[in-house]
């Protein structure tokens, strides 16, 4: 008998954080990697030891042809495209004031616009598999702090597109949203007891807490009937009521 062929995901923003985390957690349960990044980020470095399972793909997910070449890499290398994560993302914080016409093109090409990119370029693939596109906003749709509305608003947008992108794409894709909270990429035993006490969870969110779910959303086994939602994974963080004494 034929050995059934190993799904194969595309991840963009996978060389550090979340994106690393998801695309791990997928090579660790038998998937294969299409991962993409800019350049001089490590990418090619962080899956050097994978690389029967991953093919690594430097570009700016803002720039319009890195999607497809990334669709095309993933189709050369594995012959198939089953699911599409859009980690990708940056933040720009500076007082409105000071936030340039350019900064603020910058930050919604990279989180929002680089989304719809991967939605075109993966359309085709992605239907014939029958597949998912999982993309990844922030809690900042839904709450703020000061001086983050670039970021705040292409989040938000995200959560909107991906509600868009769930009737356009369906019944053949299922898309769904991520929402992440306070997420520790790096040194998190150096957090403050405070840090992971004011969590209604206990503790500060880790990447593979992102991964867990991202893995969820993709298996069609297990989360077939859901699409077009967003989840919010930030340890209970917006339902909390939060009084100055």
């Amino acid at each position: 008998m034929a050995r059934r062929a190993r799904r194969c995901a595309l991840v963009t923003g996978a060389a550090h954080g979340i994106g690393r985390a998801i695309t791990q957690h997928l090579l660790d349960n038998g998937w294969v990697a299409c991962t993409v990044d800019l350049p001089k980020s490590g990418l090619a470095r962080a899956y050097s030891r994978r690389s029967r399972d991953a093919v690594s793909l430097e570009g700016d997910v803002a720039d319009e042809m890195t999607a497809e070449r990334a669709v095309k890499a993933a189709l050369g290398r594995f012959g198939r495209l089953d699911a599409v994560v859009s980690n990708a993302g940056i933040m720009i914080r500076k007082p409105i004031r000071n936030l340039t016409l350019t900064e603020w093109h910058r930050v919604i090409d990279v989180n929002l616009t680089a989304t719809l990119l991967l939605a075109r370029a993966a359309e085709k693939p992605l239907r014939k598999a029958k597949g998912a596109m999982v993309t990844i906003a922030s809690t900042r749709a839904l709450m703020s702090e000061p001086n983050t509305e670039s970021y705040s608003a292409s989040k938000g947008g995200i959560v909107a597109l991906t509600y868009a992108l769930s009737i356009s794409l369906g019944p053949d894709i299922r898309v769904n949203c991520i929402s992440p909270g306070w997420i520790a990429t790096e040194k998190f035993s150096s957090l403050r007891r405070s840090d992971h006490a004011q969590h209604p969870a206990g503790r500060v969110g880790k990447p593979e807490d992102i991964a867990e779910m991202v893995a969820f959303l993709l298996d069609g086994e297990r989360s077939g009937f859901i699409t077009g939602a967003n989840f919010i994974v930030d340890g209970g963080m917006t339902r909390k009521m939060i009084y100055e004494e």
